[in-house]
C-alpha cells in the first residue's frame, strides 16, 4: 500500500484571535494517490473549516497536530507555500476577478506551480488539450475570472485550473453547492476525467448526490469538529435515506447542536 498523500494527525483548530472557539478536535485522516475521499456533515459539524486549515487560511490556528503532505510537514508553511507543494483548494465560493482572464490567472499559477515560466506554445497545447479533455470551448479561457460567470460555469473554471495545475492533492469545498443538476454532472464529469493514480482527492459536501456520479472510496462523517463514522459509498446512501438523526443518536448529540 502507497503512503498517503495527505495525511491529518489529532488535528485540532480553533478561529484565530478567539482561542475559546475550537472547531476542529483531533482529526485523524490519511488519503493515498488515487484516492477519493468524501466528508459529509451537518451544517456547523467543521467541514470547510478543515479544508481551510489545510490549505492555510490564517483564518484558522492550528492549536494541535500536524498537516503532513508529501512525507513533509507542512503544518507551519504559508497557504502560497501549500499550493506550489502542490495542494489545490476549489473554493466554495469562488471570487470574480475583473480584468484578469482565466487564460492570463492560469499562466501565472503555473508559473509559480513550477517555479518558471511557461513558454507561450506549450502552455497553449497544455490548455487546449486539458478544455478538450473537459469538453469545454476554448472561449472560456478568454473570459474574465468568475466575472458574471453562472454558478456552475464558476465550479468549472475551477476544475479548469485543477487540469491545468495538475497538483497531486485536490479539496473540493461544496463543489455541489447552487448547481442544478445539468450543471452538477458537467462538474462531476470534469473532476472524473482528472482523476489519475497519482492525485488524491477529498470532496467535502452535505448531500449524497455529487457521489452519484463521483464515486468515493472512504465517506467520513464529520460531527461536532470529529470524524464520527467512516466507511464506504454505502455510508453515504444510507445518509441520503435516514439523514445524520441516526448517528447524532448514537453519539447522544441533539441536532440543534450542530445546526
Amino acid at each position: 500500500m502507497s503512503e498517503p498523500i495527505l495525511e491529518l494527525r489529532n488535528l485540532s483548530v480553533s478561529v484565530t484571535g478567539q482561542p475559546e472557539i475550537q472547531i476542529l478536535k483531533g482529526i485523524d485522516l490519511a488519503i493515498r494517490p488515487g484516492e477519493i475521499h468524501a466528508l459529509m456533515g451537518p451544517n456547523g459539524s467543521g467541514k470547510s473549516t478543515l479544508a481551510s486549515a489545510i490549505a492555510g487560511n490564517p483564518a484558522y490556528t492550528i492549536d494541535g497536530g500536524r498537516v503532513i503532505f508529501k512525507g513533509a510537514d507542512i503544518t507551519e508553511l504559508k497557504p502560497d507555500a501549500r499550493a506550489r507543494l502542490g495542494l489545490f483548494l476549489s473554493f466554495q465560493y469562488p471570487t470574480a476577478i475583473p480584468g484578469v482572464t482565466m487564460v492570463n490567472l492560469m499562466r501565472a499559477s503555473l508559473k509559480a506551480r513550477r517555479g518558471q515560466d511557461v513558454p507561450p506554445r506549450e502552455f497553449l497545447q497544455e490548455l487546449r488539450a486539458t478544455l478538450k479533455a473537459l469538453k469545454m470551448d476554448e472561449s472560456f479561457a478568454r473570459r474574465y475570472v468568475n466575472d458574471g460567470f453562472s454558478g456552475g460555469e464558476k465550479k468549472r473554471a475551477e476544475i479548469l485550473q485543477l487540469g491545468m495545475l495538475k497538483p497531486e492533492m485536490a479539496i473540493l469545498d461544496e463543489t455541489d453547492s447552487g448547481l442544478d443538476v445539468d450543471a452538477l454532472r458537467t462538474v462531476a464529469e470534469g473532476v472524473n476525467a482528472l482523476r489519475t493514480p497519482e492525485i488524491g482527492i477529498l470532496i467535502i459536501t452535505h448531500y449524497q448526490r455529487i457521489l452519484n456520479y463521483i464515486t468515493p472510496d472512504v465517506v467520513h462523517v464529520l460531527v461536532g469538529g470529529r470524524i464520527a463514522r467512516s466507511g464506504g459509498p454505502e455510508l453515504a446512501l444510507q445518509i441520503e435515506e435516514h439523514g445524520y438523526d441516526p448517528i447524532l443518536k448514537e453519539l447522544g448529540i441533539g441536532s440543534e447542536v450542530v445546526a
